[in-house]
């Protein structure tokens, strides 16, 4: 079949975001047997023109758009961003009769509501690598659907529990015959994930709905092999988007160790768990060409982690943040304020405690997003700060009460002040 697959997301927070997960899916498409088209609306200019052209050249029998973004998480001045994939759903019914099939990140976390809201015909939660090709096939034999892992049908919900592949070696990683790369590759940091899920369980946290609870891997060899791949494609930056690189750690050191031994002449940025990371592995990072980590502490008081659910201390995170500076990483930190038992002191205990780790960039959120099937939702309802009915696709965040006027004057006077802060 003709499978046309769409990346809805525009959004450029820090970089511009190449969809990974989506072309992980059209490799495996293409490895069943379709022909399979790609569009990453984040590079093209007129979106619409775009997709009127592919679909009336292409003419697909199945098209798969992937959500990424829900919502910009800006409690203060929200964007709610399913509008516009909206936009894109409505314009692929008007120009085919093809069947629409949602997916991404932002989607698995909302799959009957964001599919209700979008229009589309159905909707794979989580991976799709082997459910979205199980589901053409079905589709083509005119077979029941009824089997696909986490596909929900739109006004009958799940058909089947959503499976999850335990080696993710057995899943292909796409090529570069399947992405079209913005032409200035110098400023392009292409996105590489060396392990899905996460049984960390923070409160508010929807990574563990995206991926699972338990941590699957690629084997070391296979990452370097595909970062080989794209370095010869002349690529040199990359981005390791796994929420936390350094689990587990003897993964981390040997993905570095191979690429030390390759010789590659790389940069790249990771995200760090603040705990389980040592000397060895900090240097091994650095050798192999690590040039930025983001940390993501949230908090500097003990008990605020403890309510997070967060499983290291402000001592961990100083020891760490050392390190990285000792070894000429870069360092980018990350608070979260207003979560529950948030209080004046424990916000000014964080200011200070940030401040005192001199991290070349900090971002601040104000006010914490409200996932479904978190802590964070259930305490949120105890509270009355949401009724157990809302649905929360529209951004719902949690803010402590009593820090409603004080704390967004706060952050604003600390963030004036220090240029490398960002609000």
């Amino acid at each position: 079949m003709k499978v046309l697959l769409i990346s809805a997301n525009t959004e450029k927070i820090n970089m511009t975001t190449l969809p990974l997960g989506l072309a992980c899916v059209a490799a495996a498409t293409r490895k069943s047997g379709h022909d399979v088209a790609m569009v990453d609306l984040m590079i093209e200019k007129d979106a619409q023109s775009t997709l009127k052209e592919t679909i009336e050249g292409f003419r697909p029998d199945i098209i798969g758009i992937s959500v990424r973004n829900i919502d910009d998480q800006n409690m203060e001045n929200p964007r709610f961003l399913l509008d516009r994939a909206k936009e894109i759903v409505s314009g692929c019914r008007s120009l085919s009769k093809a069947k629409i099939v949602l997916g991404g990140a932002g989607y698995s976390i909302f799959p009957e509501r964001a599919l209700s809201f979008l229009g589309a015909d159905m909707g794979i939660q989580g991976e799709g690598e082997v459910a979205f090709p199980a589901l053409i096939e079905r589709i083509e034999q005119g077979t029941a659907l009824s089997g696909v892992g986490g596909l929900f049908l739109r006004g009958k919900g799940l058909q089947c529990k959503r499976q999850y592949a335990k080696n993710l070696d057995t899943l292909p990683l796409p090529d570069t015959g399947l992405w079209s790369l913005p032409s200035q590759k110098e400023d392009l940091w292409m996105p590489v994930q060396t392990r899905r899920g996460c049984p960390l369980n923070c409160s508010y946290c929807s990574t563990g709905t995206i991926e699972g609870r338990m941590i699957r891997k690629h084997s070391p060899e296979a990452i370097v092999r595909w970062i080989v791949h794209w370095r010869k494609a002349g690529v040199r930056h990359f981005y390791f988007v796994d929420n936390t690189f350094n689990l587990p750690r003897s993964h981390a050191k040997e993905i570095c160790r191979k690429l030390i031994d390759h010789g590659l002449d790389i940069r790249w940025w990771s995200i760090l768990y603040p705990a389980h990371v040592d000397e060895e592995l900090v240097d091994l990072m650095s050798k192999a060409g690590c040039a930025q980590v983001s940390i993501g502490f949230e908090s500097g008081s003990e008990r605020i982690l403890r309510n997070l659910n967060k499983r290291f201390t402000p001592k961990g995170v100083r020891l760490i943040s050392e390190m990285l500076s000792d070894h000429g990483i870069r360092r980018m930190g990350f608070l979260l304020f207003g979560s529950p038992g948030e209080t004046w002191e424990s916000v000014e205990e964080s200011l200070v405690f940030a401040d005192s780790l001199r991290l070349d960039t900090m971002k601040i959120t104000l006010g914490v997003r409200i996932y479904p099937d978190t802590a964070l939702a259930r305490i949120a309802v105890e509270e009355g700060m949401i009724s157990p009915q809302d649905d929360l696709l529209s951004p719902r965040f949690y803010l402590a009460k009593g820090l409603e006027d004080w704390l967004p004057k706060t952050l604003k006077k600390w963030n004036t002040t220090r240029p490398h802060w960002m609000l």
